[in-house]
């Protein structure tokens, strides 16, 4: 069962510990930044060989274990060293992830399995092993999926990733349901373009300016505002929020 401590009007996460994988870059990185500005102690799971010189740029309460997070060993890895450094593992944040772009009757074998692989396989089976570990060790805890606005409209060119992000939302719409009884909440927040050094790479200039146009908010996301939203879904305010995907675009799904 959810337990419910209170309306907490600090959006309090501190003391907390979290695993954020893809933790060394782009949203990940924002949000392990974010929550140790919050008091969490971070382990960042990155296929970054420096995530852990990056770890220690953050906090002293922050550690960086390098490998690939599709691996099975690697996975298991980063749970027994998360809770043999802080004893207990309250968050996962299932931040990695790639985008292979092409045309859906051209896209590669290749591009397409390695984009499952990644964005649904990986994050799939880390947060069953966390979720398993939670629910052995009954934690309350919070598991946070990083899916996109791709995954709840079709864009051009993203055949692979609109559908790993979809499946990412029925993924965690399936989990909320099958662990709330844990006392273990489940969502998922889906972000228009975030201005990361790859989003500004891939949209600064014409084509950027033009897709803004046809958003309300007609700018981009900060990665501090998606890891503000992330944090906010971890912490006790958001004790009755499970099963949502939270979607942050400025409005741009909604016509």
């Amino acid at each position: 069962m959810i337990q419910y401590y209170g309306a907490d009007t600090n959006f309090s996460i501190d003391r907390k510990v979290a695993i954020i994988t893809g933790g060394a870059a782009g949203i990940g990185r924002a949000t392990a930044e974010f929550f140790v500005k919050k008091g969490v102690k971070v382990v960042l799971a990155d296929l970054n060989p420096k995530a852990d010189e990056i770890a220690k740029s953050l906090s002293d309460q922050c550690i960086g274990l390098s490998g690939d997070i599709t691996k099975h060993e690697y996975r298991q890895a980063v749970i027994r060293q998360t809770v043999e450094k802080y004893g207990t593992i309250d968050i996962l944040v299932n931040s990695a992830g790639i985008v292979a772009l092409d045309n859906a009757e051209n896209i590669s074998d290749k591009m397409w399995d390695m984009t499952m692989e990644v964005n649904l396989n990986a994050s799939f089976k880390m947060a069953q092993a966390v979720g398993k570990y939670m629910i052995d060790n009954k934690i309350n805890g919070c598991i946070v999926n990083m899916a996109s606005q791709a995954g709840v409209i079709a864009l051009d060119k993203h055949v692979a990733y609109c559908a790993s992000k979809g499946a990412i939302i029925a993924m965690t719409k399936v989990l909320a349901m099958e662990w709330g009884k844990y006392g273990i909440r489940v969502n998922a927040v889906s972000p228009t373009v975030v201005l990361t050094e790859l989003g500004h790479k891939a949209w600064d200039g014409s084509v950027g300016d033009e897709f803004k146009k046809q958003m309300p908010s007609e700018r981009f996301a900060e990665p501090d505002e998606i890891a503000g939203t992330i944090a906010f879904l971890c912490s006790n305010t958001a004790a009755m929020i499970t099963g949502h995907n939270l979607v942050i675009d400025g409005g741009f799904t909604i016509k």
